[in-house]
């Protein structure tokens, strides 16, 4: 049987599910519909949207029978068969369960009407005596949330909701308390500790809540903690963070006075009193870009549900959803801020309000019956913030010079100063953790933590009014730009899944620390040196039009600067000659002018790695801009300076050069010659990484334009037994042939040069 339930009547575009009467409705007419089926209806429109298993439903609706799922099946195609041509509102999701669309409004029924399928427990009993007031709208999105926290009421005697300002605990431990009002014969009772300003006041609060009557004499936690010891009743004790000593020695008095009585309480961090059993009250789900779905999701079912109380006739078209999905992605998916902005609908319009969301804290506000806490957007953050320490407000807003998730380590480096040591930043991440400030993201390894976009917004406004926004900014720059040289210097020994699992989470703060460097009041060198030390990185992620964009900005700014930097300005022409060679539309002269650049820099410097890499730079842009004689001699100016390094592989990189120039200018036995030559001595570097120095994997490009120099022969060549080797031998004429490039690397650049140099020459 279906648990006991408010006497409503749920309502969406001319349905009516009408709880009291068992009755379901359309535009006004009756629709006949079997009791059973009724049943099933009714415990899908009260899961809000969301999904209902099937065997959730046949638990229910058939509690002590046996029941396959074919009888649910005809029950179901019931409901489609009533619902005629909106039988689409009732989706099936295949092989787990139903769930009912559209956006259903509820309201008290109008006839006298009778409670609908009364729990064995409470079937003889009157209504338990509660004050909990009754729901003004209907709570979106937290079915699952409601069922999970009723099973830990009924085992455990203290359980507490956590959450942010504005997430919903209090809506939610309403809900909660309704549903179990039935299992608590002396009855649930809410008391509100929110006007409180003195925590002695917090069991005198509760005993007037409750209606306990005293002769006289003191009021305290003791005395009413006696008082409720053999009494079976539920008590909701909401808003606890300000007197939160108070709020737990309470809930601890009234543990282990007796153990009849059992708590609720609702908190912005845990009471953390013995016994208590906490539940994190997360944001309602929000859809990603590409969903398709967006009904799916609570935050967007609450603020449509919300639109639609003010503005009955709107309409939701796919512009307009798409919209409404990002706002609530804006707003991190918290119910009173999705509240508030829906409330703005009406006057703005969902574009004009998307468009006018970084001004969250002027624009969002709440109904004149809302607690002053919940009356704006900036009250309920105020609210929070006010109950924190000296050093917890010096870290909230410090943390606001951040973007996206932070590990200790760089937390640590940055926030500690003025205001706050060392041992206080520590303490205060997990003090703010706690309090609903800042959310943790713990997987096996790692710890990180991140402010949500309100959070973030709110501050920051914090950070600018200290004044302190610009040396924390200038900390941040610095910290992300040695980050990523130690990484630039990790890259070639290290596996490329680690060390892009160490540093590529960290491109949020990268584009942070980069726009402010770059701005007017930050500083050009450190935005010029983080900007070459993350090339690689920038590289290695795919971003190499915005990488392309950032060094060249970093060289304009450069060489505007009095005291230049040539060995940072040689680095940056290095690295715009690399993401030249990868940008769709870059024009070849460029190409030219930042090898020639970086080159000269390099031998003023007298840096051969660099020179090394310039010269590979200029061999690729003449290659590929018809000078075949210069892209020769750069090849071979490469070949002669790498004779005088002690990595001999570096000389035979430069026999490859020659092989392909030749290859190129026509002159096949010498390419052949310099290419069999690299081949039969090359090693391989021993490096876990597969990002390579000079951008390609030696031997298979190698192997990829011997092949071709053997087909312009009229030669065949022929696959070596061996994986790990690229080996090539001629075979007979006539003889059926193929090219093998390598073993498999993971040098996914290399391998499609080889197929495109060999297909072209086949075709």
């Amino acid at each position: 049987m279906v648990e006991q339930g408010l006497r409503a009547v749920y309502e969406s575009n001319g349905w009516e599910i009408d709880l009291a009467q068992r009755e379901l409705r359309s535009r006004g007419v009756s629709v006949p519909i079997g009791s059973r089926t009724f049943e099933i209806l009714e415990i899908l429109v009260r899961s809000g949207g969301e999904l209902v298993k099937k065997r959730d439903l046949i638990d229910q609706v058939w509690p002590v029978a046996t029941v396959e799922e074919n009888t649910l099946h005809f029950h179901i195609s019931a409901i489609r068969k009533a619902l005629g041509a909106d039988r689409e509102l009732l989706k099936t999701v295949s092989g787990r369960g139903y769930r009912l669309l559209g956006i259903w409004t509820v309201r008290p029924a109008t006839g006298p009407g009778h409670l609908l399928y009364p729990k064995e427990s409470a079937s003889a009993q009157p209504l338990a005596s509660t004050n909990l007031p009754q729901p003004a709208s209907a709570l979106i999105g937290r079915t699952a949330e409601v069922e999970e926290i009723s099973k830990l009421v009924r085992a455990h005697r203290l359980v507490t909701l956590t959450g942010a300002g504005g997430i919903g605990k209090t809506r939610l431990a309403l809900a909660v308390a309704r549903e179990l009002l039935p299992h608590f014969p002396e009855g649930v009772w809410l008391v509100e500790f929110s006007p409180l300003a003195d925590p002695s006041l917090v069991p005198i609060a509760l005993a007037a809540a409750i209606g306990l009557k005293f002769g006289g004499g003191e009021i305290s936690t003791q005395r009413v903690a006696l008082a409720l010891a053999a009494r079976r009743l539920l008590v909701v004790m909401d808003t606890c963070e300000h007197v939160i000593d108070a709020a737990a020695r309470m809930a601890e008095g009234v543990l282990r006075a007796g153990s009849s009585a059992q708590i609720i309480a609702t908190s912005r961090e845990p009471l953390r009193a013995e016994g208590e059993q906490v539940s994190w009250v997360q944001p309602l789900s929000i859809p990603t870009e590409d969903a398709d779905d967006l009904l799916e999701y609570g935050a967007v079912r609450l603020f449509i549900e919300r639109v639609r109380a003010t503005e009955p006739g709107a309409v939701l078209d796919g512009h307009r959803a798409k919209t409404i999905a990002a706002i609530c992605r804006r707003l991190d998916g918290i119910p009173l801020a999705i509240e508030m902005a829906a409330a703005r609908v009406t006057a703005l319009g969902v574009e004009e309000l998307a468009a006018h969301l970084d001004d969250r804290f002027q624009l969002l506000t709440g109904g004149r019956t809302a607690l002053p806490r919940h009356q704006t957007l900036r009250a309920t953050f105020d609210w929070s913030y006010e109950l924190l320490t000296e050093p917890e407000l010096v870290l909230l807003r410090r943390l606001a010079v951040f973007a996206g998730a932070i590990d200790l380590e760089a937390i640590c480096a940055v926030a500690t100063g003025a205001g706050i040591a060392l041992p206080e930043v520590v303490d205060g991440i997990s003090s703010l953790v706690s309090k609903s400030l800042v959310v943790a993201e713990i997987d096996a390894t790692t710890a990180r933590y991140r402010l949500l976009d309100t959070t973030h917004t709110y501050a920051l406004e914090k950070l600018d009014k200290s004044g302190e926004r610009e040396r924390l900014a200038r900390r941040h720059a610095e910290y992300y730009r040695d980050l990523f040289e130690r990484a630039e210097a990790e890259l070639e020994m290290r596996p490329t899944v680690d060390w892009m699992g160490d540093y590529g989470r960290h491109i949020d703060n990268l584009r942070a620390a980069l726009g402010w460097a770059f701005s007017p009041s930050g500083d050009v060198q450190i935005g010029a040196g983080l900007t070459a030390a993350a090339v690689p990185l920038c590289v290695h992620s795919s971003l190499l039009e915005e990488c392309h964009g950032r060094v060249e900005r970093a060289i304009a700014a450069l060489g505007a600067a009095v005291n230049g930097d040539a060995r940072l300005e040689m680095k940056l022409h290095t690295a715009l000659g690399t993401t030249l060679i990868f940008v769709t539309d870059a024009k070849i002269p460029a190409l030219g002018e930042a090898w020639t650049k970086a080159l000269e820099l390099a031998e003023r410097l007298d840096d051969v790695e660099h020179q090394l890499r310039s010269l590979l730079g200029l061999w690729f842009f003449h290659r590929v801009a018809g000078r075949l004689r210069a892209s020769l001699t750069a090849a071979q100016r490469f070949n002669a300076l790498a004779a005088s390094r002690s990595n001999s592989n570096d000389r035979l990189i430069g026999e490859r050069l020659i092989g392909i120039s030749q290859h190129c200018l026509g002159d096949q036995p010498s390419a052949r010659y310099h290419l069999e030559r690299m081949l039969a001595h090359y090693v391989p570097p021993v490096q876990t990484s597969r990002i390579s120095r000079f951008r390609s994997n030696q031997r298979v490009t190698a192997g990829a334009f011997l092949g071709r120099t053997l087909w312009l022969q009229d030669l065949r060549i022929a696959q070596c037994a061996s994986p790990k080797h690229t080996c090539v031998r001629q075979l007979p004429a006539g003889t059926s042939t193929r090219c093998v490039t390598s073993s498999p690397t993971q040098h996914a650049r290399s391998r499609c040069g080889a197929a495109i140099w060999i297909s072209q020459t086949i075709t």
